[in-house]
């Protein structure tokens, strides 16, 4: 009998296994993911400075209504109007495109290498019309240097004012108040500060038959002076009143003592030496003040 036959086992190499494809579900939840993290980071930004950073859009969008700029690393964003606000300045021309962007930031906003946070106030300026500064300001020569660069002429007439304004407040104000117990001529009231004059006037109206006539001109002797040299005028039941109590009627002496008053609370110290024997402050013929 012929031997059997041996089969032999045949050995084929094994194929490599094919990579897993992600499916088109898992694809879209990457997706979603990163556009979550991107709205977290966004409202992250937000809370930092919400006025500040905001959907980047740059010059080189003329239809864009909000305008994101880049000033030494602050970002601002401000209407498009607002920017264009003084033709022939910086801004208006960038704005524009009268002006070519030279550099951009990473996020295309148009990056301008000037101090950052006085931008601030050059801004609030386009914004409001007036400039708007804290008393303790202490950046005026920034500020100014900063209206011409962006040739902000109106910006820098505004800053001139508000200096002028801070150093006569800074200079010392005299008041005197004087009574020479007459009826000729009254009480006289002279301020270097005409502020402090418009708020005696402010507290103080006229009443006839039931109507407000105000402050009567016939006492104001000048921006700096007041004189009362009587109350009654011709006009029959006329009066002179203080504000929020009209049933009050004004006599020399509670007039002196409303302005002795109101030096005290703005500030002002009295200079006089007081007579004893003169009894009260509104027996005194003369007070000098000063703040």
């Amino acid at each position: 009998m012929p031997a059997p036959l041996s089969c032999t086992p045949i050995c084929y190499p094994a194929r490599p296994l094919a990579h897993t494809l992600p499916t088109h579900s898992a694809r879209l939840g990457v997706r979603n993911g990163m556009e979550w993290n991107l709205r977290r980071m966004e409202s992250e930004l937000r809370q930092i400075n919400p006025d500040l950073l905001q959907p980047s859009k740059s010059f080189k969008k003329p239809s864009s209504g909000t305008i994101t700029i880049n000033v030494g690393g602050y970002l601002y964003a401000a209407q498009r109007h607002t920017l264009v606000k003084h033709p022939g300045s910086l801004l208006e021309e960038m704005v524009s495109g009268k002006k070519p962007v030279v550099h951009v930031d990473s996020m295309g906003n148009t990056f301008i290498d000037r101090d950052g946070p006085i931008f601030r106030h050059v801004l609030n300026f386009l914004r409001m019309g007036e400039l708007l500064l804290p008393d303790d300001f202490k950046e005026a020569e920034l500020l100014r240097r900063e209206a011409d660069f962006y040739r902000l002429s109106e910006l820098a007439q505004a800053l001139q004012e508000w200096e002028q304004k801070q150093a006569a407040q800074r200079e010392p104000a005299f008041l005197e108040v004087t009574d020479s117990h007459e009826r000729s001529h009254g009480l006289r009231v002279y301020c270097s500060d005409n502020g402090f004059i418009e708020k005696v006037k402010s507290r103080l109206v006229q009443i006839s038959k039931s109507r407000l006539d105000g402050f009567p001109e016939e006492f104001e002797v000048s921006s700096n002076i007041i004189q009362f040299r009587h109350f009654i005028k011709s006009e029959q039941g006329s009066r002179l009143v203080l504000k929020q109590d009209s049933t009050f009627l004004c006599t020399l002496e509670c007039l002196k003592l409303e302005t002795v008053m109101l030096a005290l609370k703005g500030g002002f110290r009295l200079l006089t030496s007081l007579d004893s024997s003169r009894g009260s402050v509104v027996q005194c013929e003369a007070l000098h003040f000063v703040k």
